[in-house]
């Protein structure tokens, strides 16, 4: 990438809860990190801080991002702020359920989902065309603010999904075939409205977090 400023973006899933290893959809609801998320934080903190330098720290408004970022907050001397926009999807009735019980309680809802068909908006919910959308503007919002700069995010596995496909420029409708880890460093470039893929799903800060528990 030849252009003027390009902004380096770190974009994290916050670390793991008990949701998410029931594989129950957490969506806009609050739920903290389980002793794994957390273990799994003061890893990402301890690597950061001895190899990179960074402008700022951003994360979603929920707290399981909110608790992932902080160990680097204190490492990096920066805080972490809030932004609303890098919430994850919001998936209306379907969340707190897991796929099981939603294929048996909304089998519709449930087809939709898995075909990840962009306009389909669960009841109370947003569709994947809004959740791209919102992320879009808010990842070059971040950028705007930061010309030329190195910018820590960390969010949900549905906007890391949504960034992913604006590098690569896969379909929304594309089943995924990257990974989503919790807590993997993904690192991305942008400038100019495009997008360029440095590095994904980098988990190897992590061999720690198994041996702490």
């Amino acid at each position: 990438m030849h252009h003027k400023y390009p902004t380096r973006f770190c974009l994290i899933r916050h670390g793991e809860t008990d949701w998410n290893t029931e594989r129950r959809i957490q969506g806009h609801l609050d739920r903290p990190l389980n002793a794994r998320g957390h273990a799994q934080a003061r890893e990402v903190a301890k690597h950061l801080a001895h190899r990179h330098r960074f402008d700022a720290i951003y994360t979603s408004d929920l707290i399981r991002t909110r608790q992932t970022a902080e160990p680097a907050a204190i490492a990096l001397s920066l805080p972490a702020q809030s932004f609303s926009a890098l919430r994850e999807r919001h998936y209306g009735r379907l969340q707190g359920l897991t796929y099981d019980e939603i294929a048996a309680r909304y089998p519709d809802d449930h087809l939709r989902l898995k075909a990840r068909v962009p306009d389909f908006t669960p009841a109370g919910g947003e569709s994947l065309q809004t959740l791209s959308g919102r992320v879009e503007d808010a990842l070059a919002t971040l950028a705007g603010r930061h010309p030329g700069g190195t910018i820590l995010v960390v969010s949900h596995g549905g906007v890391l999904d949504v960034a992913h496909r604006l590098a690569s420029g896969a379909a929304l409708s594309s089943p995924r075939d990257f990974a989503l880890p919790n807590a993997a460093f993904n690192w991305l470039c942008y400038a100019h409205g495009e997008w360029e893929l440095e590095a994904w799903a980098d988990t190897r800060h992590l061999e720690g977090a198994h041996d702490e528990l």
